[in-house]
């Protein structure tokens, strides 16, 4: 997700248009990605959030979570 403090024009863009077709009640949207992946049980947390964090989001820009099902 973009963090906080970033400019979400697209999350805009779908607040916008929330009002347009009729539906009130949101303030706003943040407009982010999702990855799902499927890995062996040997890799550990650690290895799961160095492998978002250096790969998978821009660190700089974004914020994100890790979490297994």
């Amino acid at each position: 997700m973009p963090k906080p403090e970033i400019l979400d024009v697209q999350g805009q863009a779908v607040t916008r248009a929330l009002g347009r077709i009729g539906i009130s009640g949101v303030s706003g949207v943040r407009q982010g990605k999702h990855f799902e992946l499927e890995v062996d049980e040997a890799i550990d947390d650690e290895t799961l959030h160095r492998l978002a964090g250096s790969l998978l989001a821009n660190p700089v820009i974004e914020d994100w979570t890790v979490t297994r099902l």
